[in-house]
């Protein structure tokens, strides 16, 4: 049985679509800054495989949020619990999503949601009504989809 899980998004810029899932989410950006410090200072990983973001070290092709109120692995800075991972693939994304998520805000918060969150770099892709739903469909900044209800 899994103990704990991720939900992993193959992206192209993981700092990128992390910075905004962690807006749109209300969660947190892990710091792996500590765990890539002590890597380096052992020459166990290269200068090439990460990045310096907002003054710390930050993995080049991984970044991952986190729930706020979830514990942390303090040695590596990995959430324990509620989290998301981006990690950088070379091909771009060429199809609709088979897995998304749905973020639940009400018919009263709907819309000043969907502008928010295009304001933070989403699109609108449609409105849908069916089903007695109503939810709007976006996609992020690099055109993964999901839905607003």
């Amino acid at each position: 049985m899994a103990r704990e899980w991720k939900l992993v998004v193959d992206c192209a810029d993981p700092i990128r679509l992390a910075r905004f899932w962690a807006e749109a989410l209300g969660y947190l950006v892990e710091d792996h800054s500590a765990l890539i410090d002590r890597l380096a200072a052992t020459g166990t990983v290269p200068p090439e495989m990460y990045v310096e973001v907002d003054g710390r070290r930050a993995w080049r092709d991984l970044a991952a949020v986190r729930h706020p109120e979830d514990p942390v692995e303090p040695a590596e800075g990995r959430g324990l619990g509620r989290r998301l991972l981006f990690q950088a693939v070379p091909e771009p994304k060429q199809v609709k999503n088979r897995l998304h998520l749905d973020l639940h805000v009400g018919a009263d918060g709907r819309e000043a949601e969907v502008k928010r969150l295009e304001s933070l770099g989403a699109t609108v892709l449609r409105e849908v009504a069916e089903w007695g739903s109503v939810h709007t469909t976006m996609a992020d900044p690099e055109g993964n989809e999901f839905d607003v209800q």
